[in-house]
C-alpha cells in the first residue's frame, strides 16, 4: 500500500457535485492498494497512520498522534500512486491491485481505522473526485508499506 498522508484543518470530497466525505481537523489519506497487498498488510497500514506523531503537542514538536488528538479521517482511494513514470512519458499502473482486490483492502483500511476509535469519511472507490484540503503546517507524508521510501 502507498499513501499520502496531510495533515488538515478540513477536507472534503465531492463526487458530480455532492459532498460525499468531508472532515475537519485531521488526515487526508490518498490511498493506493498494490498488487500484492493482503488483509494483513491494510490492518496494519491503518494502525501506522492512526499512531503516526505529525500532530502538534502543547511545545510545537510533532510529537501526538491522529489518535492523540482525536482528529479525524478522509480516506480517498487512488491507484495512481502505484504509476511508474521511470523513463516513459505516460505512467504504467501494472503495480496497482487489480479492482476487487482493490476495493475489498480499500474498505479494509477503512474498517481498520474505524476499530481503532477514528471517524472516517470516504470518496466514492471508482468515481472522478474532486478533493478539496486545507493542509496545515505543511505537513505532508509519503508512506509505503515495501518501504520503498
Amino acid at each position: 500500500m502507498r499513501a499520502v498522508l496531510q495533515r488538515v484543518s478540513r477536507a472534503q470530497v465531492t463526487v458530480e457535485g455532492s459532498v460525499t466525505g468531508e472532515i475537519g481537523a485531521g488526515l487526508m489519506i490518498l490511498l493506493g492498494v498494490g498488487r500484492e497487498d493482503n488483509s494483513t498488510i491494510a490492518v496494519s497500514f491503518a494502525e501506522k497512520c492512526a499512531n503516526l506523531r505529525i500532530f502538534e503537542d502543547d511545545q510545537g514538536k510533532m510529537n501526538r498522534s491522529l489518535l492523540d488528538t482525536k482528529g479525524s479521517a478522509l480516506v480517498v482511494s487512488q491507484f495512481t500512486l502505484y504509476g511508474d513514470a521511470r523513463g516513459q512519458r505516460r505512467p504504467s499502473f501494472i503495480a496497482a491491485a487489480p479492482l476487487e482486490l482493490a476495493k475489498a483492502l480499500y474498505h479494509e483500511f477503512c474498517a481498520a481505522l474505524r476499530a481503532l476509535g477514528v471517524t472516517v469519511a470516504t470518496g466514492i472507490f471508482q468515481a472522478m473526485m474532486s478533493v478539496e484540503l486545507v493542509n496545515e503546517g505543511p505537513v505532508t507524508i509519503l508512506l509505503d508499506s515495501d518501504k520503498t521510501f
